[in-house]
C-alpha cells in the first residue's frame, strides 16, 4: 500500500460532505423531471439506469458507515425496494441523518484510527477511516458525474456542480 499520509481534519470532511449532499440535491432536482420510462431506461453510463445509479451510490454510502460504525452489513437499500425517487429520496435523507450523526461525534484523532472490514470477495483489510471516508467521497463524485450526464442527456440538466459554486452558493 502506498504512503498516502498527511494531516486531515475532520473540518475538511465535513466541509466535502456537505457539497456531496449539496450536489445530491441539485442532482435529485433535475431527476425529477424526468419520465418513468427515463429513470429506469437502461444506459451505458454508471450502473444501469438513473435509478439504477443513485440507488448504488446510496448504497456505498450506507456499506461504508456500517464498517465505520462496526454494524453487520444488514439491509442495504436494493432497487426493488427504492422504486421511485420519492422512495430513494426518503431513503437517502435517512441515510445522510445516519452518516451526519457519525460525523458529529467523530474527533480529528479518529481519522487516522484503523478501520477493520471484509469486501465482498471476504478478502481482510486495515485502513484508517480517513481513506475509506476520502473513498466515498470520490465514489460519490463518480457517480454524480454519471447521473448529471444521464440529466443532460435527457434534457435536464443539473447545471454546474463544481466545488467553487458550492462554496459561493
Amino acid at each position: 500500500m502506498k504512503d498516502v499520509g498527511g494531516k486531515m481534519d475532520r473540518e475538511f470532511f465535513l466541509t466535502l460532505f456537505d457539497y456531496g449532499y449539496w450536489a445530491r440535491d441539485r442532482l435529485l432536482q433535475g431527476a425529477a423531471k424526468v419520465t418513468d420510462e427515463e429513470f429506469t431506461k437502461p444506459l451505458s453510463k454508471g450502473y444501469g439506469s438513473l435509478r439504477a445509479t443513485l440507488v448504488h451510490t446510496i448504497g456505498a454510502e450506507w456499506l461504508w458507515l456500517a464498517r465505520w460504525q462496526g454494524e453487520p452489513l444488514k439491509n442495504p437499500p436494493r432497487e426493488e425496494e427504492l422504486s421511485t425517487l420519492a422512495l430513494i429520496r426518503e431513503r437517502w435523507q435517512n441515510e445522510e441523518a445516519n452518516l451526519r450523526a457519525f460525523l458529529a461525534k467523530m474527533t480529528d484523532g479518529d481519522l487516522s484510527r484503523d478501520i477493520e472490514y471484509r469486501n465482498q470477495r471476504g478478502e481482510t483489510f486495515a485502513r484508517p477511516l480517513w481513506h475509506s471516508m476520502t473513498q466515498v467521497i470520490h465514489h460519490g463524485t463518480q457517480h454524480r458525474a454519471e447521473v448529471a450526464a444521464m440529466l443532460t442527456d435527457f434534457g435536464h440538466s443539473p447545471g454546474n456542480l463544481d466545488f467553487l459554486v458550492y462554496v459561493d452558493d
